[in-house]
């Protein structure tokens, strides 16, 4: 019985645009390894003429390609099974989002990758942010360009590591003047569409907020390892804690406006369901609250719990949130006199780490003016 391989392990640049630099900076960590004594191939590089691309790869070995036959034209491709044979410590594969030509034994080039992590060489590849599937459409709206090429986002999720290639619009149109993205002929016509500042400075900022919640996950899964309960606020994330109350609607707003208010903030909301499965709320209040989280951009979560503030207060440090948005209470004075209501216990149990905003609402008012 042979012995187990140890899958590859993945890297990943990500630029928001062509020219920003990901295959100049993959071939650059290519050459870092290789000067440590690492094996490293170049099993495809396109370097599109670009002289300091093409001179960042000198020096290291290049897999030679496959030419294939269709429809009469000839292409070439990234012969997998000649980097299998070869078998490198590290791969460096450009362009994950690139089709191959029918014939292949992968449709796409990341299922090309993924057999090589399989054998477990360790790959380093490149994509821009408009290849992402999620972002197909909106990059569409922004730029007014269709992407026939895309891969699914899970598959860059799962990278090892992920490195942002950033430049500033201004930058990268400087660079194209320079002749060091397009040919002469084509520089014109790309600073007028899709190269142009709007455009640049939209996908940069896509890019970034999509790199932050790669960050996110893997705070994520950090705090979870090493059974840290605390919220780190890396960006605001805003919960609603919802009761099932017509007031919910009012938290809503207040809780999407309060998330907008900073870069990449997001909003989640929360419903408490009892654990001996009595409705506590109408079904259709609720589904009606569900829909309008949707609507606003949020997120809408069910947890079990007899207990509604603790599991309020669980779930949020679950999901890092650092605001909990609460409705002002319903019961009368009496009430209150006596016992402590959920809105109370969250507050005494947010410590010092989640901020907990009090909401007054119209059912609010009612109640305390009938008592």
């Amino acid at each position: 019985m042979g012995a187990i391989v140890a899958r590859g392990r993945l890297r990943v640049y990500l630029g928001a645009a062509p020219g920003v630099g990901k295959t100049y900076d993959m071939l650059g960590e290519g050459q870092r390894r290789a000067g440590r004594g690492t094996d490293v191939v170049i099993g495809f590089m396109e370097d599109y003429g670009r002289p300091l691309t093409r001179q960042m790869a000198e020096g290291l070995e290049t897999v030679p390609r496959k030419t294939m036959s269709y429809r009469g034209t000839i292409f070439t491709e990234m012969d997998l099974d000649a980097v299998l044979a070869r078998h490198p410590q590290v791969a460096l594969v450009d362009e994950l989002a690139h089709t191959n030509v029918p014939g292949c034994r992968h449709e796409k080039r990341w299922q090309d990758i993924e057999e090589l992590l399989e054998a477990g060489i360790d790959v380093i590849s490149t994509v821009n942010v408009q290849h992402l599937e999620s972002l197909n459409d909106v990059v569409e709206q922004i730029t007014g360009i269709k992407q026939r090429e895309t891969v699914p986002d899970d598959v860059v999720r799962r990278a090892d590591q992920i490195e942002l290639v950033d430049m500033s619009a201004e930058a990268l149109r400087r660079r194209m003047s320079h002749g060091n993205i397009y040919p002469p002929e084509k520089i014109d016509a790309a600073l007028a569409n899709f190269f142009r500042p709007g455009n640049l400075s939209a996908l940069r900022e896509i890019a970034l907020l999509w790199a932050a919640d790669r960050v996110e996950e893997i705070l994520v899964r950090y705090r979870a390892e090493h059974g840290i309960r605390k919220p780190w606020s890396t960006r605001e994330r805003v919960l609603v804690a919802l009761s099932g109350g017509p007031e919910g609607d009012t938290l809503l707003r207040r809780g999407k406006r309060t998330a907008s208010c900073g870069a990449g903030g997001e909003f989640l909301a929360v419903h408490v369901e009892r654990g001996d499965g009595l409705a506590s709320a109408s079904p259709q209040l609720l589904a009606h609250q569900r829909a309008l989280v949707e609507d606003l951009g949020g997120t809408y979560h069910t947890v079990i719990g007899d207990h509604p503030a603790e599991a309020v207060l669980e779930f949020a440090r679950q999901v890092n949130a650092t605001q909990i948005v609460i409705g002002a209470t319903r019961r009368s004075r009496l009430k209150q006199m006596f016992t402590r209501g959920v809105g109370e216990t969250i507050i005494e149990g947010s410590g010092d780490d989640i901020d907990v905003y009090v909401v007054t609402h119209a059912e609010a008012a009612r109640s305390r003016s009938r008592h």
